[in-house]
């Protein structure tokens, strides 16, 4: 067998996520959805021409999440004539305009994207206005409310570690354990943001997250918990009790998944 190994960019906006529903018990899966798993398997089966190609990732986005870096790796026959730059060229010119291959290239047999990864970053961005650039709201969280940046990042600095992350861990998480490593947690203030030829000027928080893996809506959560701090709801001290906690109930609410992205996977 061969192995290609694909990293993918795509606008999560349109599509339910990454994971394919069609093997979910049909009183979970949704008629009608769209998912990127599925769109890039679609066009892989026409391109081998013999069915049953799967594509796994490096970490299932959710509904709505965006992806810079996602890493994905599917098998074929060793027969398979294309080289990794014709799988690129061919996939690209058949998929949607809100996903694209950015690299292909042969990998081991024996590669998995998810399990070989050593670590993954996400960054959120938050757009501190109620009048944010009309090019942002569609990829950011618009915030009206004033932030205590510092207190925010005093949080994060409780946050990042290896610990127990229950409190920010979604129903229906599949991760064998709630105990991971964050290595760190990096908020940026930003008074413009490159786009196209131009600068998008406004204030906004660029929340970078580096770790071995995540639990399901952990960024999104801990997220949510940094701007409780950030209003003044909590403060850095009760964050540390919320994650001895282990319980969710008491941490902040999941931020919006458009202001999510998945921006690199390392191995």
């Amino acid at each position: 067998m061969r192995k290609i190994r694909l990293t993918i960019e795509y606008d999560g906006t349109r599509y339910s996520g990454w994971q394919s529903q069609k093997k979910m018990p049909a009183s979970q899966s949704m008629p009608g959805i769209r998912t990127v798993q599925e769109e890039i398997a679609d066009r892989l089966n026409r391109l081998v021409k013999s069915g049953g190609v799967s594509v796994v990732c490096a970490g299932r986005t959710d509904a709505g999440v965006h992806a810079l870096g996602q890493v994905a790796a599917f098998s074929v026959n060793a027969g398979f004539g294309h080289t990794p730059q014709a799988v690129k060229k061919a996939l690209n010119a058949m998929l949607p305009e809100d996903i694209r291959i950015v690299e292909a290239d042969d990998c081991p047999p024996d590669f998995h994207p998810r399990h070989d990864a050593v670590k993954k970053t996400y960054f959120y961005l938050m757009a501190l206005t109620h009048d944010p650039p009309v090019f942002m709201r569609r990829y950011s969280w618009e915030i009206p409310w004033r932030l205590d940046v510092e207190a925010m990042r005093d949080a994060a600095h409780l946050i990042a570690g290896k610990k127990d992350f229950s409190a920010f861990r979604a129903a229906g998480c599949g991760s064998k354990t709630p105990v991971k490593n964050i290595f760190s947690i990096e908020i940026a203030r930003m008074a413009e943001i490159g786009f196209l030829t131009a600068s998008l000027r406004g204030d906004f928080l660029r929340i970078s997250l580096t770790a071995d893996a995540f639990l399901r809506h952990m960024c999104r959560n801990i997220v949510g918990t940094l701007l409780l701090v950030g209003r003044g709801r909590i403060t850095p001290g009760d964050v540390q009790g919320i994650i001895d906690s282990g319980d969710r109930r008491l941490a902040g609410p999941s931020a919006p998944a458009k202001g999510l992205f998945l921006e690199r996977v390392y191995y």
